[in-house]
C-alpha cells in the first residue's frame, strides 16, 4: 500500500500546554519572516479542507495555529506573551515555617541593619570635628587669658554691671489708667 500524499499530521494538543512556539515548531528567537513561513507551511497541513484529521480535531488544530501566529506576529503581543512565559517558567519556592505576622496596614516596619563603611567614616569625622572644635575653643580662650569658668550675671546678687557697682533697685511699675481730664473751665460754654 502506497503512502498517502498528505499524511495525518501530529499536532500538539491544546490541553497539553504547548507554547505558541511549539505549535509553529519554531524557537523563541524566530524572526517575523520565519514565523510567516512556518505559518504558511503548517496552515496547508492543518487546514480542515486539506488535512486527514477528523473535522473537530482539524478545526481546533487550525484555530490553535491561527492564535499562535496572531500572537507572535504582533510585536507587542509577542513581548507580553514572552514575559508571561518567563513568569510561569520561574519556579515558585514557598516559605518554610509559619508566616510571620505582618505589620498593621499603613505602618512602616523599621529594619535594623549594620552600618556601612561610609557611615562609619562619617561618624568618625563628625566625632573628630566635635573634639577639634572643643580644643580650639578652649585654646583660644586660654590664649586670650579669659576665665574659662565664669559665674553668670543673673546668679550674682545685686551685681548687674560690669564695673561691680550695684544698681539701685527699681520701683515696681504701676499701671496707669487713662482718664480724660476735665477742661479747666467746665462751666464755660464752648
Amino acid at each position: 500500500m502506497a503512502p498517502s500524499p498528505n499524511p495525518a499530521p501530529s499536532f500538539p494538543d491544546s490541553q497539553s500546554g504547548a507554547s505558541h512556539y511549539a505549535v509553529l515548531k519554531l524557537s523563541s528567537a524566530a524572526t517575523p519572516q520565519e514565523l510567516r513561513q512556518a505559518f504558511r507551511h503548517l496552515s496547508k497541513l492543518y487546514h480542515p479542507d486539506t488535512t486527514q484529521l477528523p473535522p473537530q480535531a482539524a478545526q481546533s488544530s487550525f484555530a490553535r495555529l491561527q492564535l499562535a501566529y496572531a500572537t507572535l506576529s504582533d510585536p507587542t503581543r509577542r513581548r507580553a506573551y514572552d514575559q508571561e512565559r518567563a513568569l510561569v517558567a520561574t519556579p515558585y519556592l514557598p516559605t518554610v515555617g509559619p508566616p510571620e505576622p505582618g505589620p498593621a496596614a499603613g505602618r512602616r516596619v523599621s529594619v535594623r541593619r549594620a552600618l556601612s563603611g561610609g557611615e562609619w567614616l562619617a561618624l568618625l569625622l563628625l566625632g573628630v570635628a566635635l573634639i577639634l572644635s572643643l580644643v580650639l575653643g578652649l585654646g583660644v580662650a586660654w590664649a586670650r587669658g579669659t576665665a574659662l569658668i565664669t559665674q553668670p550675671s543673673w546668679a550674682v546678687d545685686g551685681v548687674d554691671r560690669v564695673d561691680g557697682a550695684p544698681e539701685p533697685p527699681m520701683d515696681p511699675v504701676l499701671p496707669q489708667t487713662a482718664q480724660a481730664e476735665p477742661p479747666a473751665d467746665a462751666d464755660a460754654p464752648p
